[in-house]
C-alpha cells in the first residue's frame, strides 16, 4: 500500500476529482475494483422505505438520477480527454471517433464521462489487480470497446453474465424477450493477477454421482453464468433488501472478492451507493474504500457498517468519511452548492443524529412540515414513539418552533428536534422550553419534548437528549457474521 494511503474510508464526492488526487490515490494502490456505475438506463432512482406490512412506502427519497445529456461539463470533460491529456492518445483517438458516430447525445455524454474515470482507475489498479466493470445492454457493448482501449483487449479475461432472477410479475409482460440478466466485464492490468480458483467451484448437486468415479472434491468449477445468486428485489421479504434500487445481492460481491483478491488487499468500489461492496469486503479481511457523490448514500453506509459490524464499528458517526463538512465554514458551503445544497445539507445533518429522511413531495397532512424521523421503544409493551426532525439552513425564528409543535401534534409524535446550522435565538428556545416534557417510565427519565440543536453544536459532539433508537427501525441492514459467513439467500415462491 502506498505510503499514507487511507483505507476502510468513504469518500463523499465526485469521484473524478477524487480519483485524480494522487495524494488520496498514487498509482498502483488498489488491488480489486468493483465498479456498478449508472447504466444510462434514463430513470429516477429512489430509496424506497419498506411499510411494517413488508410493502413499498410511498415515502420515497430520491437517490440519483441515471439521466445524461450533452453539456458543458461533458464538453469539457471530452476536452480532457482528446486534447487535454487525461488519457492516452490511443484513448483520446476513440473517443474522438465515437464523437463523429454518435454526435452530442445522451450516450455520447454518458460514455465521455465513464472513460475518464475508467482512465483513473486502471492509474490506481495494482499491476497484479483486477477489475469488474458492472453493466447492462444500455451502454456495454460500448463500454467493451473503451475497456479494450484502455486496458488492452489482451487485457479482458471474461464476459460473466449474472442472471439476477426468475421471469413473473410485470417482466413477463414485455412484448420482447424478456431481460433478465446483467453483465460483469472483467478485465486485469496484466498477466499476472490473483485468481482464487479454489473459490471457484460450487458443490455437486444432491445425490450427485459420477460414472467411475472420481469426482472432483472441490465440487463443480464455476462458469461465466452465474445463475445462483438473486437479487434483492426479487425476494419480496428478503432481509438484505435496503430500499436501495440498485442494490445488488451481497453473495455476488463476495464472490469477486473472494476469488480476484486476498485478505489485506484493498478493494475500490467508486460508485458505492448502498455499500454491498464494502461490506462484503469487511466481512471477508479486506481493507477497502467507498465513493459516492451523495451524503445520503454515505449515510446510508455507514448505517450499514455499524449494524453489520458493531463490534469494530460501535458508533456510525465515527466511522470516518472525507469530504463532509468538518467546521461550520464547511457546512455553509455544502448548503450553498449548486444544484442541491440545501438537499445534500438536509442528508448530512439528519446522519449526525441517525436520522432517516422523509420524501419532500410527501410532506403533506401530519408529515407537513418534517424533513426526518426517529422512532423509539416508548413502552414495555414495545409500541413505538416517534421524532419528528426539522432541518433549517436558512433564517431560523420563534415561528419555525412553533411549527414544530403543531407538527408533532398532527403526527401525534411525543418529541420534536429542530437542527438549524444558523445560531438559536432567545424567543426560539423561549418557544422550545414551553413545551414541556416528555415523561418516559419505561426508560425512567423526563426528556423535553422540543429539542434544538446548531450544527456547531453536532460538530462539537454536543447531541440532543433522545431515547435510544428503535432497534427496528425503517432502515434496515442485514447483520453479518464478521468470520464472513455468508448469509442464506431464501427464494420466495410468490416473489415477482
Amino acid at each position: 500500500m502506498a505510503a499514507g494511503m487511507e483505507t476502510n474510508v468513504i469518500y463523499c464526492g465526485d469521484n473524478l476529482p477524487i480519483l485524480r488526487n494522487r495524494d488520496y490515490f498514487p498509482d498502483n494502490s488498489v488491488h480489486l475494483i468493483y465498479l456498478d456505475p449508472p447504466f444510462n438506463s434514463k430513470k429516477e432512482y429512489n430509496l424506497i422505505y419498506t411499510e411494517k406490512s413488508g410493502e413499498p412506502s410511498q415515502a420515497q427519497v430520491k437517490a440519483f438520477s441515471d439521466f445524461w445529456r450533452w453539456d458543458d461539463a461533458a464538453e469539457r470533460t471530452y476536452a480532457e480527454i482528446v486534447s487535454g491529456g487525461a488519457a492516452p492518445p490511443t484513448v483520446a483517438e476513440l473517443i474522438g471517433a465515437l464523437r463523429q458516430g454518435l454526435d452530442e447525445s445522451d450516450m455520447m455524454a454518458y460514455l465521455v464521462m465513464m472513460t475518464a474515470r475508467l482512465v483513473e482507475l486502471r492509474r490506481v489498479l495494482r499491476d497484479d489487480g483486477s477489475l469488474y466493470l458492472h453493466c447492462d445492454p444500455a451502454a456495454g457493448h460500448y463500454l467493451k470497446i473503451v475497456m479494450d482501449r484502455i486496458f488492452g483487449p489482451n487485457r479482458f479475461r471474461r464476459e460473466v453474465i449474472w442472471r439476477s432472477g426468475w421471469v413473473s410479475g410485470f417482466k413477463s409482460a414485455a412484448r420482447n424477450w424478456v431481460r433478465n440478466h446483467d453483465t460483469l466485464l472483467y478485465y486485469t492490468k496484466s498477466d499476472s493477477f490473483t485468481f482464487e480458483k479454489d473459490k471457484a467451484y460450487m458443490p455437486h448437486p444432491e445425490r450427485y454421482e459420477r460414472r467411475g468415479g472420481g469426482g472432483n472434491p472441490k465440487g463443480v468449477a464455476m462458469d461465466d453464468v452465474w445463475t445462483d445468486i438473486y437479487s434483492p428485489w426479487i425476494m419480496s421479504f428478503s432481509k438484505e433488501k435496503l430500499g436501495y434500487q440498485t442494490q445488488k445481492p451481497l453473495a455476488l460481491l463476495r464472490r469477486v472478492i473472494e476469488v480476484s483478491s486476498e485478505p489485506g488487499d484493498i478493494v475500490l468500489d467508486p460508485f458505492c451507493g448502498c455499500g454491498t461492496a464494502v461490506i462484503a469486503a469487511q466481512a471477508l479481511g479486506r481493507r477497502w474504500i467507498g465513493i459516492d457523490i451523495t451524503h445520503l448514500a454515505v449515510a446510508l453506509i455507514r448505517e450499514r457498517l455499524h449494524r453489520s459490524f458493531k463490534a469494530t464499528f460501535p458508533d456510525p458517526r465515527k466511522i470516518p468519511v472525507i469530504g463532509e463538512p468538518v467546521d461550520l465554514n464547511g457546512a455553509k458551503a455544502l448548503a450553498e452548492m449548486e444544484p442541491d445544497g440545501r438537499e445534500q445539507f438536509q442528508w448530512w445533518a439528519l446522519s449526525l443524529v441517525g436520522v432517516h429522511p422523509i420524501a419532500s413531495e410527501k410532506k403533506r397532512g401530519a408529515d407537513k412540515g418534517i424533513d426526518g424521523l426517529r422512532t423509539f421503544v416508548a413502552d414495555k409493551t414495545g409500541k413505538v414513539g416517534t421524532i419528528v426532525v426539522q432541518v433549517k439552513s436558512g433564517h431560523v425564528s420563534a415561528t419555525q418552533v412553533r411549527d414544530l409543535k403543531g407538527t408533532m401534534g398532527r403526527r401525534g409524535a411525543p418529541m420534536g428536534l429542530f437542527i438549524t446550522l444558523n445560531p438559536l435565538t432567545k424567543p426560539m428556545n423561549e418557544e422550545a422550553v414551553s413545551a414541556g416534557f416528555y415523561e418516559s417510565e419505561f426508560w425512567g427519565k423526563r426528556f423535553r419534548q422540543v429539542q434544538i440543536v446548531t450544527i456547531q453544536d453536532l460538530l462539537k459532539g454536543k447531541l440532543p437528549d433522545l431515547p435510544p433508537v428503535a432497534p427496528e427501525d425503517v432502515m434496515k441492514a442485514h447483520a453479518i457474521d464478521e468470520k464472513a459467513k455468508q448469509p442464506k439467500l431464501i427464494v420466495e415462491a410468490d416473489a415477482g
